[in-house]
This record gives structure tokens, sequence and C-alpha cells, in this order.
């Protein structure tokens, strides 16, 4: 799909995973070959080359961290208001590019602060915090999204067998969730539905 996108010239600045896309060393490795951006999550357990040149896990790297590396930062708004956490971020992989940089990031909850998650970044070299931060928090509107054509359409009510089912399934589940969109926009700012409107 991003190399479709890549190919028709699709315009977007970041790309953001959950942990099953950034697990994957391959995928990682292509965004940066063709120059995407990236902040993906990773599990505690994934490994990272420090700047000692050693391979060392994301959780002992940050467990490292001393308390003023952390900082209070909102990565969006949620459904109760800012999504406030404190990050930190670390240089990782020195040998690399000098227009570009890459990072380990890590959210920790504030509520929890066992509770810990932890993303590898890949960006321009001026990348700051805030930015990987508010890249990082755009996976929360993406996951709303789905829950909602989940909860509104059927996006998950399926049971086909093959790929050109599923496919027609889910690109009339997402048009209709788009039509959904459009409606409530249209209505909540008072103007008369297009449909209303021609006659």
């Amino acid at each position: 799909m991003l190399e479709r996108a890549l190919e028709a010239e699709v315009p977007f600045g970041w790309v953001t995973a959950d942990e099953l896309y950034g697990n994957d060393t391959k995928f990682r490795l292509w965004l940066e070959t063709v120059d995407v951006p990236h902040v993906v999550a990773v599990p505690k357990s994934a490994m990272v080359v420090s700047f000692g040149l050693l391979k060392v896990r994301v959780n002992r790297l940050i467990a490292e961290l001393p308390d003023t590396a952390w900082k209070r930062l909102s990565c969006g708004e949620g459904g109760r208001g800012p999504r406030v956490s404190d990050w930190a971020v670390i240089d990782i992989r020195p040998l690399r590019r000098r227009e570009w940089g890459h990072w380990l990031l890590a959210r920790r909850s504030i509520a929890d602060p066992s509770d810990i998650a932890y993303y590898v970044c890949f960006g321009p070299a001026d990348t700051t915090l805030e930015r990987l931060v508010r890249v990082a928090g755009a996976r929360w509107a993406i996951e709303e999204c789905f829950q909602t054509a989940k909860n509104e359409t059927g996006l998950d009510h399926y049971q086909v067998r093959g790929y050109q089912a599923w496919y027609r399934h889910i690109t009339l589940s997402m048009t209709a969730l788009a039509f959904l969109v459009i409606t409530r926009e249209i209505t909540e700012k008072g103007a008369p539905h297009p449909a209303r409107a021609n006659r």
C-alpha cells in the first residue's frame, strides 16, 4: 500500500504504525531506503544499536535515563481532552547519513510510571521531540477511525475467503464511513444536505 502511495505521489509527511509493523525490521529498513520518515511502535524486547555500537534492548536503554530526560507533553486531543504523558528520546544508530536521524522514543504513563511504550523513529536530522510525539499520537486517531468503522459500517463483519471479496467489503465499508463523516459535518455546520439542496 505504501509503495502504491509513493508511486502515485500521494502527499504525506510521516508514517506511523503499531508493534506489528514496527517489529518488522525489513519494513523499517525499506522505509529508510525510500526516505520515508516514520515513528513505529516496538515491543520492549526490540533491539537497537546504541552509540556504543552495541545492540541493546529498548527497555534497558530507556531504564538508564535520568528523571530529567523526561518531558511532559500532549500527543493530541483525545475523547477526554489532551493525551498527556511523559516522553523521552535517545539518539540511536550512530552510523547513518548526515541529513537523517534515528531515535528511540519512549512514552511513560503519568498514572503508572512502569507503563512505558517504545517507538523507533527515523526522520530529518533536525526533527524535534515535539514532532516525534505528535506523529506517535496520530496513530490514536487512526485507531479511533477503525473502531468507528467497525461499529458503524461493519468493517470487521465479513466472512470471506478470497482477497477480492475482502477488498470489496473493506472498500465499501470505508466508503460508507466517509459518507457518514461528510454528512455529519454538513449537518453540524447547519448547511442543507446536498441531496435536499438540489430539490
